[in-house]
């Protein structure tokens, strides 16, 4: 580990450095580019010291001379929209970057939300994907990378690609249903830079000029600077990991392996499919379990290609079809789909075997998702009873036994590059900061609801900061609230998720951003809901309000103050639009209110003008009023009369 972290590191600093034989571009600048009209374009890159770099473009030459450390920079006047134009770049050698367009350039940034492509959710949006011609929207997806020594000179990698097809596939769903939404309505092309990396904390997308008020932060991002540091931190992560279990998983290591067609299970118990094992019958268990069933094919699917749902499966998972491994999965959120290759499925009996491997909590099958086996024409349901049997028990770490090392020294810090402060912005925001761009799209929150409070302030670091690097003081800021997840919510109970929305709220006090609500669009078993569409459409009216200029409601109620009248709470709201409404105009829910004694109980409420009332008859003297504060809500259901939901809040 610690001979491929040090050869990392090695490469970074080769690529990183000055010496040019030839004139070189960034990344970004490449063909299918999109840039930003109406604004001074940089264009840049390295050479040799002190080349000369002619630059033509749209029938016009600029020239400049490379400096004495090889860098050059050319700016291109305020063009209108239009393309494709082709560009040249001259000095000892001779580069083209052709089919570039003059549109709109938006970041679209964050952790797996924003990932998510339109290939995971190719069910849901199998007719978009077909359907999909819009060569002039345009995306360029940045491969994963960190560095902790600070900003980059360029991307590690990445293309620009068309939203035709199925080249729309690797386009972030939420960024393409925005451009598409914007494409529509200005006709201009829009391109999409995604920098996004799922499971991801906020502090590793802010830069370190948007951490000047966190002590803390600072001190470890100069710690990171110091490479030995860094280095010493990895062997002991390193060191760390080889203490962990090793598997002895009785399905691997007996004479014949429970995948085999040829094993015959003896005494193994029943289990249904979907559900989790701890509420079968298996409780605490945190290990390996195996499933395994006989699954009758008819003679229409034999020896043809097909495809398998399994849902989600928490948190690992392999399949095996008559002892063939036809597809894994290592941790608990993406979608399980696996493709069968042909000539595997027979007629009559087929062996099926599922080894789940779960590390904590509930282990098992997600209920409420797809479990089935199809071709083209047919179909066979895997729902139902299987058979399990327990490989191998994980026994609990005791972590106070190695919360010291030998010599008495305090544990070091185990060090995830892609989770620390600053790391993925150096690496993969810092590289095109000389980039104008229209506006942001940031959906990101998942990975920092163990710690709500603080989400606020890094908002504001991160839009400030950006802002700071983009030399764009007031650049729209765009950013999706989190949606409902987890099991839903009968009482009134505290909660992370909401305490995250809260801080998400509690942004929109910064300049021209604007936040998207998502209580509606969740799923209670899913982190990765499948309805992208509509959150990429809400993104676009904000958008059409902040950096289009366009007088339209694009926004649900936004709590704006109160007063108290008696045991009645009178609330108003900003962006209420045409009115305040309800689904279906059925009655207000979710709203809950208490005393001096902070015991929340449902309390009734009612829309009177813009306004809401909310009162309970058990709560005289109300203090606290709470609306949708759940992690998922069982049904928020106010509005505005254009159809957008309210943001969750709580009145203190």
């Amino acid at each position: 580990m610690r001979y491929i972290f040090f050869l990392f590191t090695f490469i970074l600093s080769v690529s990183n450095s000055t010496c040019y034989a030839e004139v070189k571009l960034p990344q970004i600048i490449s063909d299918g580019l999109v840039l930003q009209r109406n604004a001074e374009i940089p264009v840049w890159g390295w050479a040799d010291p002190n080349e000369e770099i002619t630059l033509s473009f749209m029938g016009k030459n600029y020239k400049t001379t490379a400096s004495q450390e090889g860098n050059w920079n050319i700016r291109l006047p305020k063009m209108k929209p239009g393309g494709p134009y082709k560009m040249v770049i001259s000095g000892k050698n001779r580069l083209e970057v052709k089919d570039i367009l003059i549109g709109d350039v938006w970041l679209a940034a964050g952790q797996s939300n924003m990932v998510h492509q339109m290939d995971i959710h190719d069910v849901t949006y199998e007719k978009e994907i077909a359907t999909a011609s819009y060569p002039e929207i345009r995306h360029f997806k940045i491969p994963t990378a960190t560095a902790l020594s600070g900003p980059q000179q360029d991307l590690p990698g990445g293309e620009w690609q068309k939203a035709v097809g199925d080249e729309v596939r690797p386009f972030s769903a939420v960024a393409y249903f925005f451009a598409k939404e914007i494409y529509k309505k200005h006709k201009i092309p829009i391109g999409l830079i995604n920098a996004s990396v799922g499971g991801t904390p906020i502090e590793a997308w802010i830069p370190e000029e948007g951490f000047q008020n966190f002590n803390e932060i600072l001190k470890i991002i100069k710690e990171n600077k110091d490479t030995a540091f860094v280095n010493k931190q990895m062997r002991n992560r390193s060191s760390f990991n080889q203490n962990s279990r090793e598997s002895s998983d009785k399905g691997l290591t007996g004479e014949i392996p429970w995948y085999d067609p040829d094993f015959i299970p003896k005494n193994w118990r029943r289990i249904n499919i979907p559900g989790y094992w701890e509420d079968q019958g298996a409780g605490d268990l945190n290990g390996v379990v195996w499933y395994r069933r006989e699954i009758e094919m008819p003679a229409s699917m034999a020896g043809k290609e097909a495809t398998v749902f399994l849902g989600r499966i928490v948190d690992a998972d392999e399949l095996y079809i008559n002892g063939t491994n036809v597809g894994n999965t290592t941790y608990q959120y993406p979608q399980r789909r696996y493709d069968v290759p042909a000539n595997l499925l027979k007629e009559g009996k087929n062996s099926f075997v599922i080894r789940v491997t779960n590390n904590s909590g509930k282990g098992g099958f997600v209920p409420d998702k797809p479990y089935y086996i199809f071709t083209a024409n047919d179909t066979v349901d895997l729902k139902g009873y299987w058979k399990y049997k327990v490989g191998e028990v994980f026994a609990p770490v005791d972590y106070s036994s190695i919360s010291r090392r030998d010599n008495d020294e305090p544990r070091p810090r185990r060090i995830n590059p892609q989770n620390e402060p600053t790391a993925l912005y150096n690496a993969m925001v810092a590289p095109f900061t000389e980039l104008p761009l229209k506006g942001i799209l940031w959906y990101q929150g998942e990975s920092n609801s163990g710690n709500p409070k603080i989400y606020e302030d890094y908002m504001h670091s991160l839009i400030n900061g950006w802002r700071e690097i983009f030399h764009s003081p007031n650049i729209p800021f765009i950013y999706a609230q989190l949606p409902n997840f987890m099991d839903v919510s009968y009482l009134p109970s505290e909660s992370n998720w909401a305490e995250l929305r809260e801080s998400q709220l509690k942004a929109l006090s910064s300049p021209n951003t604007a936040m998207t609500v998502n209580i509606d669009l969740g799923e209670w078993n899913d982190i990765h809901p499948d309805n992208k569409k509509d959150v990429g459409v809400r993104m676009a009216l904000a958008a059409q309000k902040l950096a289009y200029g366009e007088d339209i409601v694009y926004s649900g109620p936004i709590y704006k103050d109160h007063k108290i009248n008696g045991n009645k709470v009178v609330i108003s709201f900003t962006n209420v639009g045409s009115g305040l409404n309800t689904n279906d105009g059925e009655e207000l829910s979710e709203f809950a209110i208490a005393g001096e004694d902070k015991k929340f109980v449902w309390a009734n409420a009612k829309i009177e003008g813009n306004k809401v009332i909310v009162w309970s008859d058990e709560v005289p003297n109300p203090k606290y009023v709470r609306y949708a504060w759940a992690n998922n809500p069982d049904n928020p259901n106010l509005k505005n009369k254009e159809g957008l939901p309210a943001s969750p809040f709580r009145i203190e």
